[in-house]
């Protein structure tokens, strides 16, 4: 804390504002300073720190006195904070709130967030030296007394070259910006029209593709997107987009479902669906819609809701029968089996396990057990 010196905040016309974070308060190594909690800013040249209560408290600290600095992470009733590791106190220093410290660092704690963005800033600022920049006749002069002020401080054309500068960044920032958007979706067309070749030969089967060559294909085909996926824009809204979905829908969920045992949970279906669409999401309540139609559409597969309210998508000829005799086998087997169990034993989610255990039970084929342990299934033997 002796390497602070009393300030009164004023920027020179040579010194840059970059960030201030309010709620922030000053350690002197390990003990807190007797200080309230305040505003951090940091500039080009300096970090200056002023109460929150009492502005003509305000101190300033040279860039240059910092060796390096690191993060402290926030634990337990403790705030994140940011310790800085600074050089011996200059013979020549302005008078300060400490003569002396018997710490070679400060903490800075942050009561309100915003650490990471004022460490982010302040990397950059130690990496680019602007401080160094500075002629000499514009050096920051200080005060005796936290009263005392600078004889300059930023004008007119000084409030006007930042907010200059301040553009700049801002027009660099979103020209970037859209040239990386650019250059994304050039890529993006090169995929879907690569997509778009694959799926047009297996249609037309041109060439020597066999069967197994076609299934790996349209395998490729799912972990690369959907090739033309059906779109507001492209089909309009209402029914006819949601019947035009639902149809996708079908050529894309028939092969995962048959992996999957005939059944896939309706969040399992989303995530699925929205990964092959990579950037023309779609909304829960759309894929609820479409899903409705299957069956209207007369396609294989069916939206079903357990009485549990799980909503899932299944084969139209996964039926009832064969869930529940699956349920009754492997619970005969095993003599007593719990959701997380039979999950592991058929390789499906926990959630549609249990669902299959209950429409067992209900059939009367199972009866459960619900203890500390959590719910068992037995067989019915009454």
């Amino acid at each position: 804390m002796d390497r602070f010196s009393w300030s009164n905040g004023l920027l020179e016309m040579d010194e840059t504002l970059v960030i201030q974070q309010l709620g922030v308060r000053l350690y002197d190594g390990d003990d807190k300073a007797k200080l309230d909690v305040g505003v951090a800013l940091l500039s080009t040249h300096r970090l200056i720190w002023r109460d929150a209560k009492n502005h003509e408290c305000c101190l300033a600290m040279p860039l240059s006195q910092i060796i390096f600095f690191e993060e402290q992470a926030a634990g337990i009733g403790k705030s994140a904070k940011i310790v800085i590791h600074l050089h011996p106190s200059p013979a020549n220093k302005e008078p300060g709130p400490y003569q002396h410290s018997k710490y070679p660092y400060i903490k800075l704690s942050f009561k309100e967030h915003g650490q990471i963005e004022f460490y982010r800033r302040l990397t950059e600022e130690m990496t680019q030296k602007r401080w160094e920049n500075t002629p000499a006749s514009s050096t920051l002069p200080t005060g005796t007394t936290p009263q005392a002020g600078r004889t300059r401080a930023v004008g007119i054309v000084g409030i006007e070259r930042k907010l200059e500068e301040k553009r700049k960044e801002t027009d660099k920032n979103i020209s970037e910006a859209f040239e990386d958007l650019s250059k994304l979706m050039v890529k993006a067309k090169e995929m879907v029209e690569l997509s778009r070749s694959i799926a047009n030969k297996i249609k037309d089967k041109q060439g020597d593709i066999t069967e197994d060559e076609t299934i790996r294909f349209k395998s490729y085909l799912l972990s690369m997107g959907i090739a033309n996926p059906v779109t507001r824009e492209t089909h309009g809204s209402g029914t006819h987009y949601h019947m035009q979905l639902a149809k996708q829908l079908g050529d894309i969920l028939q092969a995962p479902l048959e992996e999957r045992g005939g059944m896939m949970a309706l969040t399992e279906v989303y995530c699925l669906v929205n990964r092959a669409r990579g950037m023309e999401l779609l909304s829960p309540e759309d894929l609820v819609n479409a899903c409705k139609m299957f069956e209207s559409l007369k396609l294989p597969l069916r939206l079903r809701v357990f009485d549990s309210g799980v909503m899932v998508v299944q084969l139209q000829s996964h039926s009832e029968e064969e869930m529940i005799a699956s349920a009754l086998d492997n619970v005969s087997e095993k003599g007593s089996l719990t959701a997380e169990e039979f999950a592991k034993l058929l390789g499906l989610s926990v959630l549609l396990s249990k669902e299959r255990l209950l429409l067992a039970e209900k059939m009367g084929h199972l009866c459960r057990d619900d203890s500390v342990e959590g719910l068992r299934f037995y067989q019915n033997l009454f």
